[in-house]
Formats: structure tokens, C-alpha cells, sequence
């Protein structure tokens, strides 16, 4: 069963559209591998993990890199000041708890000092695709594991 089988369409090519034009918008492909790959994680979504995986080693990007990026913030070497802003977001906007607490009024949100970093490594239309391309691989995450669609897009 193909992707387009397991969406509509119409959704599928939408969020498809969305997701090229965010990571055209970003201009950095190996960076916008890392941000799905971590957003990916976080959700659990093996069958995005398993594309994004194969999409950055095509890219080019190390072993090391991959391996590491569960644990970013402890290995600074490996990363820039960009990427780590940029992983910083990812999660911050995966997760929508800010620091783990919430606000008065019970929403999450993306603390400050992470939306800050962040744009002070991007321009304003490089950060606003930045964030689209998080929302639409949390999107895409949410409906593999909704559809429980397992790696290589095999359903049960």
C-alpha cells in the first residue's frame, strides 16, 4: 500500500507541498533532516524516523551526528549554535510545555529564551519556515502513528 493510500490525496499533497516549501524556505537540507529526524523522535513515529534517517545519510550527514541527536545538549562539539537553536525549537514546539510547566491558563508554550536563540540564527523568513517545517513533521507524525503505518510505510 502506497503513502497516497494510506491519506487522502488531497491531504497527503497538501502536506507534502507544505513540507517542500518550508524545507526550500530554510535553504539548509542536512539541518532540516536533523529538525524532522529529532521532532520524530519525540513523537515516537518510526516510519518518519526511518525515511529522515535515509534522507540524511544521503545528504551526507555523519553517523555520529545521527547517533548523537537523542542527546544533543550534551554534546556540543558536534553541533553549531544554529542547529542547536533549531533542535532547541524543534522540541520546544513538539512538546509545547516550555520548561514543563504550564501557563495560567493550561496552554504550553515555547519559552522565550528558545524562540530568542533561535531567531538570533535566523533570518525572519528562514525562522518562519523553520517553524513550518517543525508543524509539518508533527503533522506527518501524528497521522503515521494515528495509522499505526510501521517503517518503510507497510500497513498491518
Amino acid at each position: 500500500m502506497s503513502r497516497t493510500q494510506l491519506l487522502d490525496p488531497e491531504v497527503y499533497q497538501a502536506l507534502a507541498a507544505a513540507g517542500a516549501a518550508a524545507k526550500k524556505g530554510l535553504d539548509d537540507p542536512v539541518l532540516a533532516e536533523l529538525v524532522m529526524i529529532r521532532a520524530s523522535q519525540l513523537n515516537h513515529c518510526a516510519f518518519c524516523l526511518d525515511m529522515h534517517l535515509r534522507l540524511a545519510r544521503r545528504q551526507g550527514e555523519s553517523e555520529d551526528r545521527i547517533h548523537f541527536l537523542t542527546a544533543w545538549e550534551e554534546t556540543e562539539d558536534l553541533y553549531s549554535d544554529r542547529e542547536r537553536a533549531a533542535l532547541a525549537l524543534t522540541e520546544a514546539v513538539t512538546l509545547l510545555t516550555g520548561d514543563g510547566s504550564r501557563t495560567e491558563s493550561g496552554k504550553g508554550f515555547v519559552p522565550d529564551r528558545v524562540y530568542t536563540e533561535a531567531a538570533g540564527h535566523f533570518t525572519e523568513t528562514a525562522l518562519a519556515h523553520l517553524i513550518a517545517l517543525i508543524t509539518v513533521i508533527n503533522t506527518w507524525n501524528r497521522l503515521m502513528v494515528s495509522r499505526r503505518v510501521p517503517p518503510g510505510g507497510r500497513q498491518p
